[in-house]
């Protein structure tokens, strides 16, 4: 197996602002991605007691819904509301943007999702921008 057959599902990118963090979701989220999307908000929520969140869904195939509910997902999502300022969700199948309009009023994040086509529009509600990447 060559170490690219199977690249992680969740991708960070880094952003212009030290507090600012920013995701690329791809393909089919296992709960090993998830665990990873975890580990780097936890290490981020030691940095900055709030920060702000962009999330880019591409390429949708699925989620493993039984990884969103082991204990360690219910924590860190419990906990991520506790750092998030704002979340802006971008792109994914048309359900994400219903799903984020149903779960806004029940927490303190100023959450919102964009278009795919949206994308300039979502950096610039965070107040961020990414950062160029290994080219």
């Amino acid at each position: 197996m060559l170490i690219n057959e199977t690249p992680p599902h969740v991708r960070r990118i880094d952003t212009d602002r030290e507090d600012a963090y920013a995701f690329e979701i791809t393909g089919h989220i296992t709960a090993a991605d998830v665990e990873n999307m975890y580990g780097l908000l936890e290490g981020a929520y030691e940095l900055h007691e709030r920060i702000d969140l962009i999330v880019t869904i591409r390429d949708y195939e699925g989620f493993d819904w039984s990884a969103a509910w082991k204990d360690r997902g219910m924590f860190g999502k419990t906990r991520a509301f506790e750092h998030i300022r704002k979340c802006a969700v971008v792109g994914g199948p048309g359900w994400v943007g219903t799903a984020v309009a149903l779960f806004r009023p029940l927490f303190s994040v100023e959450m919102k999702h964009f278009e795919a086509t949206e994308m300039d529009a979502a950096w610039a509600w965070i107040d961020a921008n990414p950062l160029p990447g290994p080219a």
